[in-house]
């Protein structure tokens, strides 16, 4: 292959290739009696791994690191290696659609983009005007966008949106609005709450991903009057403590 035909096969520029050269990242290939130079196969397979690398934000230096340990791998092990990038690539891509498409199907003003499967999973849950439904739907939403969460999880919080006596939990909270903190009636709500949540759905929480982190539970609880911040508090730390069971 020439240089513009190991380019455009690749998804590189010639300008991209001639730099690689110049770097010594990629090994000049030998010339043709015309002077033109003759790229191999293992040509295009290294200069794709460069692609690769560079697109997930390696610096050309650990590139070039990344390159030796893969000094003595056979062809084929290279290949299965870029192909699999590639797959990981098209599941990306196909999520992304997917969002999209749910995205302009939505009505104006409904939240999005969604997962298909939140979208699925918030379509389970019964109307209500209530506020802190609202709110969790938000931070569900919140969560999804950020890649905390996922099919399995919320196929496994199906039948707890579906379920009348979560709404009647989410009334409950909202009743909390204008209520002081050690209001009597926070610990037996949070303790309901905990008790509505079956164990399975830890078993489906990805891993990593159980907690989004101290700055998310501090903006969370910050959207919440103090009563019942501290409801959602104690649930939130009683969910700690059963997914470390």
């Amino acid at each position: 292959m020439r240089i513009g035909e190991i380019a455009a096969l690749v998804g590189v520029t010639t300008r991209a290739i001639r730099h690689y050269h110049h770097v010594g990242l990629l090994p000049e290939p030998q010339r043709r009696p015309n002077g033109y130079r003759a790229y191999s196969v293992r040509d295009a397979v290294l200069l794709a791994r460069v692609r690769r690398l560079t697109e997930l934000g390696l610096s050309l230096d650990e590139v070039r690191d990344v390159l030796a340990d893969d000094a003595g791998r056979e062809l084929a092990d290279v290949l299965e290696e870029l192909d699999a990038d590639l797959a990981r690539q098209e599941a990306a891509i196909r999520e992304r659609r997917q969002r999209l498409a749910a995205l302009r199907a939505s009505p104006p003003g409904e939240d999005g983009p969604l997962s298909p499967a939140l979208a699925a999973l918030l379509a389970k849950a019964p109307e209500t005007d209530s506020p802190s439904a609202a709110l969790d739907r938000e931070h569900l939403t919140l969560l999804d966008s950020v890649g905390v969460g996922g099919a399995e999880l919320y196929a496994a919080l199906g039948p707890v949106a579906a379920d009348p006596a979560v709404l009647a939990l989410y009334e409950r909270l909202d009743e909390l609005a204008d209520a002081a903190v050690d209001d009597p009636r926070i610990p037996p709500l949070a303790a309901a709450m905990v008790a509505a949540v079956p164990d399975g759905i830890f078993d489906a929480v990805p891993a990593g991903g159980g907690v989004a982190g101290e700055g998310f539970k501090e903006a969370l609880l910050a959207e919440f009057t103090p009563a019942q911040a501290e409801v959602v508090r104690r649930v939130m730390e009683a969910f700690v403590e059963r997914g470390r069971g």
